[in-house]
């Protein structure tokens, strides 16, 4: 069974930095656009930064360059190098995936289970 396997939040100061990591465990034919959403609480769930499999990448607004986003796809694997956090970035942290699967058409979503950032001091 395909499985998304988020690491890397905890507990930072403001102004820190933290990178995580997304990590596909199981078979599929390929994987199109990989990210990362943040949903903090009482908010709805919103988009972090994306990578389609050409390499073009898009972020929030919020995010001003505080923030990139790269994938391996040798290790298909999707990172988010995150600095300057500040407590509004506060949130669990989603890693998404479009994936192709073997022997079905069609593009699947795939969500992983969330990691927790809290930035705080």
């Amino acid at each position: 069974q395909l499985r998304f396997v988020e690491s890397g939040g905890g507990l930072v100061q403001p102004g820190g930095s933290l990178r995580l990591s997304c990590a596909a465990s199981g078979s599929f034919f390929s994987i199109d656009a990989m990210g990362w959403y943040r949903q903090a609480p009482g908010k709805q769930r919103e988009l972090v930064a994306q990578v389609p499999s050409d390499g073009n990448t898009n972020y929030g607004d919020f995010v001003k360059g505080r923030f990139t986003i790269s994938r391996d796809n040798a290790k298909n694997t999707v990172y988010l190098e995150m600095n300057s956090l500040q407590p509004e970035d506060t949130a669990v942290y989603y890693c998404r995936a479009e994936v192709r699967r073997l022997r079905q058409i069609g593009v699947f979503v795939y969500w992983g289970q969330g990691t927790q950032v809290t930035v705080s001091s």
